[in-house]
């Protein structure tokens, strides 16, 4: 049977919603009907735009920085409640209260049994893919950032799983791949990259995902810019740009509509393949977007997948059947 395989972009437990997770069970930032759809899936995989720790400072490394966040250890039960079984680390926050706070974070998701991928104590560690049951299957996930570079793991200290990403994807990515490939049956890549606030890929990262499936990558799934950017197919290869947000405190840019994410259900043996589902996120809690919220999600999802030569059919409110052409 084919696993149905979740994917969030970026859950932020820091600041306001760590306030939020000391007066509520950490299970009510989600909505009980997405806690019950992700949990009929055999993984969920996400980006944790976070720490996870009481111990640390705040960093120093970047210069006027102006965002911090880190969530207290209840946070772990938050991603649990939605069956969260892997998270990247790789992103612009996971150092915000620099090492300590990091291995903290860790720490905390070991014990939950939710595997991390990357960040880590050293280099090496911080490249590592994660490889975590699905089923009858294994999943390899690989996560890498572009930014920032201050944050990049050394041989001798912690960090995340850095690369540039201006040109083609460095050697040790297609070394992970191919490991992964090797020791799972499923690859995912889950890259961090690109600025905030965009509304679709840039012209480079079109390119380092055709590079990323070349190398071995099943499925490429991004975040980063807090807004959702379309779908393309790239040699029969699901490449999903950027996921959106999935839990914030952000505010709310009423044009780009930053408070609207997706949650994709990729199963990777069955028609359709791949299957997008609307998300509604209030402040401190993320339900399904309803009502004209999910009407203006599909239009926008619907122009820009069309922009990519992708079809999508709207198959319920907010569920949306995605295909590479009209056959779906």
């Amino acid at each position: 049977m084919s696993p149905t395989i979740g994917l969030l972009g970026d859950v932020m437990l820091g600041r306001s919603v760590a306030d939020h997770l000391a007066r509520v069970p950490p299970e009510r930032l989600w909505a009980d009907e997405l806690i019950e759809l992700c949990g009929s899936c055999d993984a969920v995989v996400g980006n944790l735009e976070c720490c996870i720790s009481e111990r640390g400072g705040r960093t120093r490394r970047i210069r006027g920085k102006p965002f911090f966040f880190r969530a207290p250890p209840a946070a772990v039960d938050a991603l649990r409640a939605i069956g969260m079984s892997a998270v990247s680390l790789a992103n612009n926050h996971a150092l915000d209260y620099e090492e300590p706070a990091l291995l903290d974070t860790l720490e905390h998701l070991e014990a939950a049994g939710v595997a991390a991928a990357g960040a880590g104590p050293d280099v090496d560690r911080a490249r590592q893919g994660a490889i975590v049951p699905v089923a009858d299957r294994r999943l390899g996930l690989l996560a890498v950032t572009d930014h920032p570079a201050d944050y990049a793991a050394t041989p001798g200290s912690a960090g995340v799983a850095f690369a540039e990403l201006t040109g083609s994807i460095p050697e040790w990515i297609r070394l992970e791949l191919h490991r992964l490939r090797d020791q799972a049956d499923l690859v995912i890549a889950f890259p961090h990259w690109g600025p905030n606030m965009t509304t679709e890929p840039s012209r480079r990262r079109r390119m380092l995902a055709r590079e990323l499936v070349a190398a071995g990558a099943d499925l490429v799934a991004g975040h980063s810019a807090h807004v959702f950017h379309g779908i393309e197919w790239v040699d029969g290869r699901a490449v999903l740009y950027d996921l959106g947000d999935a839990l914030d405190d952000y505010a709310v840019d009423a044009a780009l509509r930053n408070d609207l994410g997706i949650l994709a259900l990729w199963r990777p043996d069955r028609e359709p393949e791949l299957e997008l589902v609307g998300l509604r996120l209030d402040f401190c809690q993320t339900r399904l977007a309803r009502g004209a919220d999910a009407d203006w999600l599909t239009a926008r999802l619907e122009r820009a997948c069309a922009a990519m030569g992708t079809h999508v059919q709207r198959v319920s409110e907010q569920r949306f059947a995605v295909g590479p052409d009209e056959r779906i």
